[in-house]
């Protein structure tokens, strides 16, 4: 089978003594990111990231990776013991997690989320090993027109399936397209938006803005909560690891039936939040004893961190083969790939056979390994945690500076860090996502690129959008999910649903 023999390929270049160091380095960075609020995936990647500049793309994009899947990790950590979900993506573990921390079962509850969160992300990475070749190969045949239609696909997913307002959606996606547009334009030449400032005139890195939104934004919110956490102490001996394991397979169904969500998530632009949501309450409403979720039933923790990791790892499935990222910490990936210099989509395949497989092969080894180092490592973060966040958040705040500072070595680039931190500090007050923000303005300019491209093949004619099946379907598809939310309403609305009860 060729891709069992490119991953054996990729495992080769990844089955290195310096390798297995970043693996390692990376996961306990992450798990360091996880469980420290204020933090999470997208900030930890995007703070990384410029330290990864003068590294090999490969040993730069497993280094990140890794980061993620220790993050995943460390914010199950907190959830379970502390009630803190240090990612959004863990909130739903809280509900389960905390209940049997407090029954003195933390354990049990540490262990069985990382078992399932192991086997969601390898289900996401087997769906990744079968299917990402068959994708890039359709893919390659794409041109101006099917892009385009597959921005839309990706905008539109964004607003039809957010969980938040759908007009909150729009308009953080529209200040990513304007972010997107700052700068000299790549067709024409001109100047965008600069405002006669000098330094504008390359654009705003989405280093800059991603470190400021996630990174200063989630500190000022953090920093208004407690500044002390307390939670339960845990520890975990082998034989509670074998007997909690011999447990878990009379629950397969909720991890497959998880398992299965968080696939679809992330390749769609769900992302692992809405997948942990979904998850856990389809596992709730299956479930033959309902009453105890909440209160400390152990599906309630298999399921939402199934469901997490699984739409984790399948996130990175569109950002590799189509350059479409299915979460905000691929879409920092998708900005990092760009930076060193590869073009994410079909060709990726083609051309940097050694890096994609490589990358594969690594999120096999590193999910195991991340397992093995966070069971190893819990109590030692759990004390971490027990730090005053007053003393954290400075040092959390130079790093995010000098990160700033090292992507242009501009003291510009720091302001701008602290202008897109307020931006971030306010859409988490008024319930903004920050995710679509992300999206449009890492793609901004590639959409507007393809879009335009397509108006000159065309003459202008917008019908070159439904010239054939494929790019049809694709963009009438982008279009009815972009106008879901309206849909939906003016339909229950004109079956009454709408209306107040008698």
């Amino acid at each position: 089978m060729e891709q069992f023999e490119l991953l054996m390929n990729g495992m080769g270049v990844v089955l290195s003594g310096y390798h297995i160091m970043i693996m390692i380095a990376g996961i306990l960075l992450g798990i360091l990111v996880g469980v420290l609020p204020g933090l999470g995936a997208p900030n930890g990647v995007a703070l990384l990231l410029p330290l990864t500049f003068s590294m090999e793309p490969i040993s730069a994009i497993i280094l990140l990776s890794c980061m993620y899947w220790g993050a995943l990790f460390g914010g199950s950590i907190t959830s379970v013991l502390f009630n803190i979900p240090g990612e959004p993506s863990s909130i739903a573990t809280t509900f389960d997690g905390h209940p049997l921390a407090k029954q003195g079962k933390a354990g049990e509850a540490l262990i069985a989320a990382f078992s399932s969160a192991l086997l969601g992300a390898l289900a996401g990475v087997v769906l990744i090993t079968f299917l990402s070749s068959y994708i890039a190969r359709f893919a390659l045949s794409f041109s101006s027109p099917e892009f385009f239609a597959v921005f839309v696909l990706a905008f539109g997913s964004f607003i039809g399936l957010t969980k938040t307002a759908p007009l909150k959606t729009v308009c953080s996606m529209m200040l990513g397209f304007a972010i997107a547009a700052i700068g000299m334009d790549t067709v024409s030449g001109n100047i965008r938006l600069t405002f006669d400032i000098p330094d504008l005139l390359r654009g705003i890195d989405f280093e800059v803005a991603v470190i400021g939104l996630f990174g200063i934004g989630e500190i000022l919110c953090t920093v208004e909560e407690s500044l002390v956490f307390r939670g339960e102490r845990t520890r975990i001996t082998f034989k509670m690891f074998f007997s909690t394991i011999l447990k878990l397979p009379r629950y397969w169904a909720t991890w497959l039936r998880s398992t299965l969500i968080g696939c679809w998530m992330g390749i769609t632009p769900g992302g692992p939040t809405a997948a942990s949501f979904l998850s856990y309450s389809v596992a709730k409403r299956v479930s033959k004893t309902p009453e105890k979720f909440g209160k400390g039933a152990i599906e309630g923790v298999i399921a939402p961190e199934a469901g997490d990791h699984a739409a984790g790892t399948s996130a990175l499935l569109p950002m590799l083969t189509l350059g479409i990222p299915g979460s905000a910490t691929a879409a920092v990936m998708l900005g990092g790939l760009m930076v060193w210099g590869l073009q994410p989509g079909p060709t990726l395949f083609v051309e940097q056979q050694d890096f994609v497989w490589g990358l594969i092969a690594s999120m096999y080894l590193g999910n195991v390994v991340g397992l093995i180092v966070v069971l190893a490592t819990i109590p030692l973060f759990a004390a971490i945690l027990r730090i005053p966040f007053s003393i954290i958040a400075p040092i959390i705040i130079i790093i995010c500076s000098i990160g700033a500072f090292s992507v242009n070595n501009s003291l510009f680039d720091v302001g701008l860090m602290l202008v897109f931190g307020v931006f971030g500090y306010f859409f988490k007050k008024l319930n903004y996502p920050i995710a679509p923000l992300v999206l449009a303005a890492v793609l901004g300019d590639r959409a507007e690129d393809a879009f335009r491209q397509s108006m000159l093949f065309s003459d202008g004619d917008l019908l070159i959008f439904w010239s054939n099946p494929l790019v049809g379907t694709l963009t009438t598809m982008g279009i009815a999910f972009a106008f879901l939310p309206l849909i939906s309403k003016l339909f229950s609305k004109s079956l009454g649903f709408g209306s107040k009860k008698q």
